[in-house]
């Protein structure tokens, strides 16, 4: 079950996503990934569906990033992640494949990437085949191939298996969970030490 102060319908562009949907302000909120580049690989998105960064008021920006830094702590405890990648594609020339602004916020451990060809290879699943969000969506609801995005070369993977709606629930619940564990212990109120 989503955190309790989630009463109403979430989207992420024209998905609903209310079971992925982890924590929540106001002007923000945070889902797992149908198929995750790595584990802990959330979305952070607005609550206004906006598809450019651009578009964003700046209270909505403000909330996003802090947002973004409140999850980046909890993720990093909980995956024992010294490190993680944070990107916004921006426009589908950008690599973005759902019409909705959302960070991916991403843990990482040395050494994490070398099966695949070494830690920048992340960057090459995010603009391909693998990163495709929108795409993996749509399989999800049962629609037909969207056909691609953008100009960036789609890359197989066949190893990487959509997670089902349960999966995603519980770990939704799980991170909720470690999410207000950190809020009540005071962890976003200090600075994190280098």
């Amino acid at each position: 079950m989503p955190p309790p102060s989630l009463n109403k319908v979430i989207h992420f562009g024209p998905y609903v996503v209310t079971h992925q949907v982890f924590y929540q302000t106001p002007l923000t909120f945070c889902l797992v990934n149908l198929k995750p580049l790595l584990p802990g690989h959330i979305l952070v998105c607005p609550v206004r569906r906006v598809p450019h960064i651009t578009s964003l008021r700046p209270a909505e920006i403000t909330d996003l990033f802090t947002t973004v830094q409140r999850v980046s702590r909890t993720l990093k405890r909980v995956y024992k992640a010294p490190a993680l990648n944070i990107a916004v594609q921006d426009g589908p020339a950008a690599g973005q494949s759902v019409p909705h602004v959302h960070a991916h916020v991403i843990p990482r451990c040395e050494g994490d990437m070398e099966e695949r060809g070494g830690g920048d290879k992340l960057y090459e699943e995010l603009e391909g085949e693998e990163g495709d969000v929108g795409e993996h969506l749509r399989q999800a609801e049962g629609r037909e191939k969207s056909g691609g995005r953008g100009r960036f070369p789609k890359v197989k993977d066949e190893e990487r298996k959509p997670r089902s709606a349960e999966e995603m629930r519980k770990e939704a619940e799980w991170l909720a969970e470690e999410m207000r564990r950190d809020e009540e212990a005071g962890v976003y109120d200090r600075e994190e030490e280098p």
